[in-house]
């Protein structure tokens, strides 16, 4: 039931972000690691989506324990060198473009999604200590970071501290050898513990004593499961218990954590850049695991849709032209079924575009530095908004049977709901948009952005949709607050659209004058024209909402609901 999707992510990678422009060293070795990657998935981390979903992780007084099979899955992964694909080269990694990584991250979390959300995690943290750490830091945690020898993970969220995290209360004691003791619970903890490694390197958010209120008394610790000995190797248990482990709708193979620091008092972290920094150096996580949940989101919506079109060839259900048919031949599911394929290769073509544009910052691009920038709310945002779409409409081609566990179908819409939802809730993504990304130059980028897009356009509505972008654009950036955020959403989903029917009308023009497999290349042409013909125009109905005032919002009392 799972195909790599090789051939779209090769069209993508060469035509949209034009990966030979970044590194001619990754585009020749593309063919081999895409392959390579399609294959080790295939074969060690499908097999073991369904155990994960209708077993997953279990809680128990010695730790998490995942199901059967996903320890050496996992040591396989490690030992075939699948995480060091874009990690730093000084650390014991290939030093590869980070759209690459994101390709074989791709490939992974396609066949097990909530398997993959390990080393998404460890990405992120690999990411804060490049940019935060110490010399001595990254030498000892990085080189085991980089290989997934060692797993990372992300602490910030508290009971009483959700999307206010200047609201926690965990705090950091100097020890007074440069180290403090930790003290607090963290929840939400994806991957807090398991068995499949050694060693977890936990990046947590903590106050010092005095430490201002809110965010700018954060600062960021490292905070090992296990103490490290001389040699760097782990040595006794670092005080942190796992409390529980939540009981969830869906992605059960991930397992999501209470933590419990220093119960006794022996919890021993290391400050992660200036004391105060946290906030700084979460960030740099955040944004990086910002884009791979929108890759999440194209990560389900090539599952579901795979396994909707399989359904859909072998359930024979009506007649066509008097002739037994299965229900691919129907009008109404074939319209659900080149939707889900036009959004799939849209979200795939946002994310990648975006993670191009990360790989053209690092190396000194400003512009594009400010476009990713502007890129991460519509990629974390859009993106899973549409492996939801999909995974539902998966479902639906499915009828009754997808609603019946057995079938894998549900499972695909139960894993989806939760991307919309964590590492920064989509309201928050677009309020992050209007916020500080549109004002953050005065709306140069997104206007610079926007002409470019009407210069390459060649469909009349899609033209019309990227001049509505401009015009509520503008509009907002001379708004109120409260009316910024109130269009905000509907902004956010226009502007998304715009971007994906752009990226979308380009691909089929490509698709058009290329060589290759005929039916691939076909299929590229199609979904582009039902892209661009039949989701830009439903974009154009949200003008109204995005520039409505806010006054509507408030016209009752908060009793009256």
């Amino acid at each position: 039931m799972f195909t790599p999707a090789t051939t779209e992510q090769r069209f993508v990678l060469d035509h949209l972000v034009r990966l030979a422009e970044i590194s001619p060293e990754a585009t020749d070795l593309l063919d081999a690691v895409l392959e390579g990657a399609g294959e080790f998935a295939a074969g060690e981390w499908a097999p073991l989506e369904r155990i994960g979903d209708t077993v997953g992780a279990k809680w128990s007084e010695d730790g998490v324990r995942m199901p059967e099979g996903y320890a050496a899955a996992y040591q396989a992964y490690v030992a075939n060198g699948w995480g060091t694909i874009g990690s730093p080269t000084e650390h014991g990694g290939q030093g590869l473009p980070v759209s690459l990584a994101a390709a074989v991250l791709d490939t992974l979390g396609t066949a097990n999604m909530g398997f993959a959300l390990a080393p998404t995690l460890t990405v992120g943290a690999i990411e804060a200590l490049v940019h935060h750490g110490s010399p001595e830091q990254q030498a000892l945690y990085l080189p085991r970071l980089s290989t997934g020898e060692w797993t990372g993970t992300m602490n910030l969220t508290e009971p009483q501290a959700g999307t206010d995290v200047g609201a926690l209360k965990t705090k950091a004691d100097p020890v007074g050898d440069g180290t403090y003791r930790i003290k607090g619970i963290k929840i939400f903890i994806s991957f807090g513990d398991h068995d499949m490694a050694d060693n977890i390197v936990h990046l947590v958010l903590a106050r010092t004593p005095g430490a201002p209120t809110g965010t700018k008394g954060l600062s960021l610790f490292l905070v090992p499961k296990f103490r490290l000995d001389e040699d760097g190797t782990p040595g006794v248990p670092n005080d942190v218990r796992v409390v529980s482990i939540e009981h969830k709708m869906g992605l059960h193979a991930s397992p999501t954590c209470v933590l419990s620091f220093g119960d006794h008092d022996d919890c021993i972290g290391e400050l992660i850049g200036p004391e105060f920094g946290g906030i700084r150096a979460m960030f740099t996580m955040m944004n990086n695991a910002r884009l791979n949940v929108g890759l999440q989101g194209v990560q389900v919506a090539e599952r579901a849709t795979q396994r909707a079109v399989a359904y859909a060839r072998d359930r024979i259900q009506g007649a066509r032209a008097g002739t037994a048919a299965a229900i691919i031949e129907h009008p109404d599911v074939r319209r659900m079924l080149l939707r889900m394929k036009a959004q799939t290769q849209a979200a795939r073509a946002l994310v990648y575009y975006a993670f191009g544009q990360l790989d053209r910052g690092h190396a000194g691009d400003a512009a594009a530095k400010a476009l990713v920038e502007l890129l991460t709310p519509l990629a974390k945002a859009h993106a899973t908004d549409l492996g939801n779409e999909v995974a539902s409409l998966g479902l639906q081609v499915h009828g009754g049977m997808g609603y019946i566990e057995e079938t894998g179908a549900a499972q695909h819409f139960r894993d989806a709901r939760i991307t919309p939802i964590y590492e920064g809730t989509n309201g928050i993504q677009a309020a992050d948009l209007v916020g500080r990304k549109l004002s953050m130059d005065g709306g140069a980028t997104l206007f610079a952005l926007l002409d470019r897009m009407r210069g390459d356009a060649e469909d009349s509505g899609l033209a019309r949709l990227i001049g509505a972008c401009d015009e509520v654009a503008r509009h907002l950036l001379a708004s109120e607050t409260d009316d910024r955020l109130a269009a905000s959403y509907p902004f956010l989903t226009m502007l998304s659209v715009a971007v994906c029917g752009w990226l979308m009308e380009q691909s089929g023009r490509i698709a058009a004058r290329s060589e290759g497999d005929p039916a691939f290349l076909k299929m590229k042409q199609v979904s582009a024209r039902f892209y661009v013909e039949q989701i830009v125009p439903e974009a154009l109905g949200l003008k109204a909402a995005a520039m409505a005032k806010s006054d509507i919002l408030y016209a009752l009392e908060a009793s009256a609901f």
